[in-house]
């Protein structure tokens, strides 16, 4: 519970927030995901390595592997979606932070927050679609996936992205994703792309900027 200097920020920040005008950042590119779905053998690598690069603690996951299962004997299945951040077009989270600590680069569409600035009073938690914010206790802040920016920065890939031994999770501009031209190993010539797989959010409450190659049963 927030403490009488945090209501008192947390006072102030919405006050200043109010004065201002969100105008919704328009990149001049959109990275995003891309998850397979179908060979994800979920070992979680990625997790591990998300975690190891940012430092956490037990409990937040900024990358967070899902297992579904499901059918009757003969006929059963099982496939793993992988989630993080999905740094929407229209972020959630952003408008909702009183101190404007979560901001959207102009250059690539990342979504990141500036820990400087949180207040951890996890709006941005509350109204996230996808779970990506998560509150680290110890802190007393909120934080995220931001797509590994100092790998982006110079020119690598997110440390999930270079950690998955199976190559079935990805980055790149989402409009050539969907359309199936972006070069990459997480998907083949023939494999369908989708926006939403089963129990997964609208897409159309904030766009995300993620794709997925869906299992058969995943399908919505």
């Amino acid at each position: 519970m927030a403490n009488e200097k945090d209501k008192a920020a947390i006072k102030a920040a919405v006050k200043r927030k109010k004065r201002e005008h969100y105008t919704p950042v328009v990149p001049e590119m959109q990275l995003g995901f891309i998850h397979n779905n179908v060979d994800c053998i979920g070992c979680r690598a990625c997790e591990i390595a998300c975690k190891d690069k940012n430092g956490l603690p037990p409990g937040p996951r900024f990358r967070r592997v899902q297992y579904v299962e499901g059918g009757t004997y003969p006929e059963v299945f099982a496939y793993k979606i992988n989630m993080s951040c999905n740094h929407c077009a229209e972020p959630a989270c952003l408008p909702t932070c009183p101190t404007g600590a979560i901001f959207k680069r102009k250059k690539d569409g990342i979504v990141d927050i500036d820990s400087t600035l949180c207040i951890g009073c996890r709006r941005c938690e509350a109204a996230c679609p996808y779970g990506a914010p998560q509150y680290n206790a110890e802190t007393n802040t909120v934080m995220k996936c931001n797509m590994c920016v100092d790998e982006i920065d110079a020119g690598r890939k997110p440390y999930c992205v270079m950690a998955c031994m199976m190559r079935v999770l990805d980055i790149g501009p989402i409009d050539q994703l969907r359309a199936g031209t972006y070069e990459t190993k997480a998907r083949g010539a023939a494999d369908e792309i989708v926006r939403q797989v089963k129990n997964m959010s609208d897409p159309e409450l904030t766009n995300p900027s993620i794709v997925f190659v869906p299992h058969s049963k995943g399908k919505v």
